[in-house]
């Protein structure tokens, strides 16, 4: 595994100190890790900076900045890169980038892969990037050859000369390294675009991944490196207060066992040994502050968290303006503590030796695992190298820390590299969950049968609070809003409020954040007030969206994929904006079914631009089968500070069997990218709710529906 650390750069020193290393070309950035780019990395680069890399042999790499955990940033990346460079897609290798404040997520404040920001944040800078390589490439030509740069074209890595006289963007890079960048270089319209948008496009690590070299955390090796199971209180928070080991030292390949501030590791040959020693363990735990929770009590001081004032995050017009013969509606939703419940359990290898640790597994936030890693070697942050494996999905947990803070600190116990490695109980019963929450929503329906005024408060934690303190001001979560203050109907008198309510709970992001929690209240009750209006609800939300065309679109084309019937029993919708992505959801019932079925899901966006439009529809339909599963079946609770579910058994996911048909439309766009990886989810839970509704007039509140 290769990693090119970055460490405490800023953008313009990387690139003065690199762009003329070995002749070498460099520019900008760094992605993720395969054996291929790993071996080629060892050609000194003739041009490289922060982003690009490109050899005297012609070999270009993009240095992606976003983990990939199959939500396609090793190909829609590169993408973005090629097309500026006019390359095929296929001379772009990629690798996964160190750790440099070069790549901070602008739109996150951190070198974060989360919020489905990378496209939308890297949509201009790797086309700028590919773009300013390009014409100094150019102009490195035309210098060699003392003619006009006018006269050259750069296209499938070769520079060309109208009179025929050709070099390899590898051969121009010694040159174009010494070449100052342009700017504000010239980028492609969308019309002239060869790579983006293509439906041709295929992902970069299929190859890899299907040969079996893609390197995930769980597949890491470090020569003497020990596999680690470490054992945990079942109360999250709790910590060992003393452990007897004898009987797991008597295990036939037990190397060691270490005490660590939250557990107790067993280290071993393999997995499979170190987890028989961990069995045998006699541990004495301080159940700490949690031990007496339950759900009870948590939904207890959520439900009281109503009659409080909390922050106003919206106001449109006057909340309290009276409605000439109004009619008044109100509803209150609930949502349960949720579980990421990834296929690839958490994971990471570590090597604390000689004043350095080294970190690599599947990361989604390098500078806070810099720091956290820092912490618990007791090294400084630039004794620290992250290296970012493949993700076997993340949908936000591997954004915590805390597991690469449990394998640096058993690695520095045990004096040896380790592979600490959970099982998939461990996994669910110390997650940081999404957090339960509960909404009370309430309007004011006017003469013309539309809402004339619409009020709604939101009671939960504040995963925020709790990760980035700082950004919470005034009982304001920017993340708390996803979803509310982003509404799309046309309501004249509105107000949004959100309660935040510490419950003890280790809560965390979980795929498409708050937007999932409001999105189900919101497009239910918009739902209830076109019932009592006594409106066909499709016809209730075009009413309220001419301000939103583009949200509009969405709807008017779902319901005609769909089938919908305004006369049928059996459908149910929902539409929203999010991550500046405008979707619709129409969800059939099988009308022949005992018991609640989902017969089709179809699913619209206007995401903008597509940068590659298969894999958008993949993350739609995967999005949809997440939210699906949650929906349905799945829940987390908690008695006496214990988490009662802990695998796919009580913790389902949709089997093959039980997933619907799923159509996914794309509607061409010329805006600039929409966020994807998580927007498939939110639509689902309300819609399947309005269809239910539809069908049984059954109003469902509360999830998980379980019907």
């Amino acid at each position: 595994m290769k990693n090119h650390s970055l460490k405490n750069q800023s953008r313009r020193q990387f690139i003065q100190q690199t762009a003329t290393a070995a002749g070498a070309f460099v520019v900008g950035m760094y992605l993720p890790l395969s054996s291929e780019a790993a071996t080629s990395a060892g050609q000194q680069p003739a041009l490289a900076n922060a982003w690009i890399r490109i050899t005297p042999s012609n070999q270009i790499t993009l240095i992606c900045a976003r983990s990939e955990m199959g939500q396609d940033v090793y190909t829609s990346m590169p993408a973005l890169l090629a097309e500026e460079l006019n390359l095929p897609l296929s001379m772009i290798q990629v690798e996964i980038a160190g750790v440099a404040p070069v790549y901070i997520n602008a739109l996150l404040g951190g070198q974060i892969t989360g919020g489905s920001t990378s496209v939308r944040e890297a949509f201009d800078k790797l086309r700028t990037a590919g773009a300013a390589t390009r014409s100094v490439l150019v102009e490195a030509a035309a210098q060699r050859w003392n003619v006009a740069a006018s006269d050259c074209k750069a296209m499938n890595g070769k520079v060309t000369h109208s009179s025929g006289k050709s070099a390899t963007y590898g051969e121009l890079a010694a040159d174009a390294a010494k070449l100052p960048l342009p700017e504000k270089p010239a980028l492609k319209s969308p019309a002239n675009f060869m790579v983006i948008g293509k439906e041709s496009m295929r992902r970069l690590d299929t190859p890899i991944k299907v040969a079996g070299k893609a390197v995930y955390g769980i597949d890491v090796k470090i020569p003497g490196m020990a596999i680690a199971s470490l054992a945990q209180c079942p109360v999250i928070g709790g910590t060992p207060t003393s452990y007897d080991a004898s009987a797991a030292l008597k295990v036939s390949g037990v190397i060691k066992v270490v005490q660590i501030s939250d557990g107790v590791a067993v280290l071993a040959k393999d997995f499979y040994t170190a987890r028989k020693g961990r069995d045998a363990l006699q541990i004495t735990w301080n159940e700490g502050a949690n031990a007496t929770l339950s759900n009870a009590v948590v939904r207890k001081s959520l439900e009281e968290g109503l009659s409080k004032k909390g922050a106003v995050i919206k106001t449109v017009g006057d909340i309290n303006a009276t409605v000439a013969n109004g009619k008044t509606v109100s509803a209150q939703y609930f949502l349960p503590y949720l579980a990421h419940s990834t296929m690839e359990p958490v994971n990471c290898s570590a090597d604390v030796s000689n004043g350095k640790c080294r970190i690599i597994g599947p990361i989604q936030f390098q500078q806070g695992g810099e720091a956290v890693a820092a912490a618990a070697a007791g090294v400084k942050p630039e004794d620290v190298t992250i290296e970012t494996t493949f993700l076997g999905g993340g949908f936000g947990r591997k954004l915590e820390l805390d597991f690469i803070r449990q394998a640096a600190e058993i690695s520095k116990a045990a004096g040896m590299p380790v592979k600490m490695l959970w099982t998939k109980e461990d996994d669910i019963t110390h997650d940081f969950y999404r957090p339960m929450s509960i909404h009370k929503v309430e309007g004011v329906l006017g003469a013309n049968g539309q809402l004339e005024t619409m009020k709604a408060k939101m009671v939960s934690q504040s995963v925020t609070a709790r990760a980035f303190p700082g950004f919470v001001k005034d009982g304001f979560d920017p993340f708390m809003v996803e979803g509310s203050n982003n509404v799309t109907y046309e309501i004249p008198n509105m107000e949004i409020t959100n309660v935040i309510t510490d419950t003890g709970v280790r809560v965390g992001y979980w795929r498409s954040v708050s937007n999932a929690l409001n999105a189900f209240a919101i497009e239910s009750f918009v739902d209830e007030a076109a019932k009592a209006a006594g409106k066909d609800p499709v016809a209730f939300r075009l009413a309220s969206l001419d301000k939103h065309p583009r949200a509009k679109a969405a709807l008017e084309l779902a319901v005609k994929k769909s089938g919908y019937s305004a006369s049928s029993k059996r459908f149910g919708v929902a539409q929203m904006e999010c991550y500046d992505t405008y979707s619709a959801c129409v969800i059939e019932l099988d009308p022949t079914a005992s018991s609640t079925k989902v017969k089709k899901v179809t699913f619209v966006s206007d995401c903008g631009i597509a940068v590659h439009p298969d894999q958008a529809r993949a993350q739609l339909t995967g999005g949809v089968i997440y939210g699906l599963s949650a929906a349905l079946a799945n829940e987390i609770t908690i008695e006496n500070g214990r988490i009662q579910q802990n695998n796919f058994n009580n913790y389902p996911s949709l089997r093959q069997n039980q997933v619907p048909i799923v159509e996914v439309h794309l509607i061409p766009s010329q805006e600039k990218p929409g966020g994807l990886g998580e927007v498939g989810v939110p639509l689902v839970a309300p819609a399947l709710a309005n269809a239910i509704a539809a069908a049984t007039g059954k109003r469902i509140r509360e999830l998980p529906i379980k019907a």
